[in-house]
This record gives structure tokens, sequence and C-alpha cells, in this order.
């Protein structure tokens, strides 16, 4: 699967498919030297996490466990609402326990720092975050990001998770959405 099968939704590529697998490698090397000898719960952000935690789980040799939350600040449009909405809780006790959040994207931080300061307020051990992508020039408020795969230009993106009104999740690589596409 090639830009091409994005016809003209797509307006270019911004990160292959090897581009993000080898920076999975580098931060997968990261997370087992940081947390070794402890067991980490790893909680993917639902929907657009799904690709990075499944493909960072794997390269991981820590011992982990897994646990997925599901958070709304966004609707169908391009922009963040700022208001969140727990939509799945965890299933898991974090009281104790070192909490890795696994994100698709950091880009207003707005939905990020609510989650942080959620999930620190269970009494978990450690709360980090590991996001593949974050927008610095989109930021509204300071989050602290553990493990950032790529920093990203101010743009709509999609792919590898990523959507845009729930399509073109399913694409390996992470491309800029044509303008067009969401007039």
């Amino acid at each position: 699967m090639d830009a091409h099968d994005m016809g003209t939704d797509l307006e270019r590529v911004l990160l292959t498919s090897e581009q993000i697998d080898q920076r999975l490698d580098a931060m997968a090397a990261e997370i087992d030297s940081d947390y070794a000898g402890r067991e980490l719960l790893l909680v993917g952000v639902l929907k657009g996490a799904v690709m990075a935690m499944a493909d960072l789980s794997r390269k991981l040799h820590s011992k982990v466990t897994m646990d997925w939350m599901a958070v709304s600040s966004y609707g169908s449009g391009t922009k963040s609402s700022g208001v969140v909405r727990i939509l799945k809780d965890l299933d898991t006790d974090i009281h104790g326990r070192d909490v890795l959040i696994v994100e698709d994207i950091v880009d207003s931080g707005l939905t990020l720092s609510w989650l942080l300061a959620n999930l620190r307020s269970r009494g978990a051990r450690s709360v980090e975050v590991a996001a593949m992508l974050r927008k610095p020039d989109a930021a509204k408020v300071e989050v602290p990001v553990r493990y950032v795969g790529f920093d990203i230009p101010n743009e709509f993106v999609v792919g590898y998770g990523l959507d845009f009104a729930e399509h073109h999740r399913n694409l390996p690589f992470v491309g800029t959405l044509a303008p067009q596409a969401y007039q």
C-alpha cells in the first residue's frame, strides 16, 4: 500500500512504514532500559493508538500488561474541541503501577494533559507518555512526553491509526491530508 492507494485524499507521505518501524525499535529499547526489572502497564488510547500500541508492545522485552481507554475531544472534525469525554475507561486498577500511556499523536496537548491528571489521581506509581507523533507548533499546554516517535509540522495527518472521519487508519504510513479532502 502506498500514497496512490488514497487517491486525491493524500497530499504527501510524511513518514514511511520503514521510518516508523525503525523509530519504534529505538523507542522500545529505551523503554526496556528505563523499566528494566519492573512490570509496565501499557495504556493505549483508542482508536488512534491501536497500531502504535500493537507494534511497540511486540518490540518490548519488558514484562508488560495492556489496557485501553477511549477518550474524545474531536468528533469528526479536524480540530480539537477541548472538551474531554471518557468513552471507555480502564478495566485495570492502576494503583501502585507503572503506567505508560501510548498515544498516536499529541497536538494541542489538552486531552493528554487531562488524561495524565486523571490517571495520576488514581494512585499510579508513575505515569509517562509514549507518543508516535507530536506537533510542537500546535501545543496549547505543555505536556511531558517521555518517548516521542517523531515531531511533525502542524498539518492534518492520517494513516498508521490516525483518521479523518474514521477513514485512512489502515494506511501503513503517515501522510498529510489534502485540503480538498476536508473542505
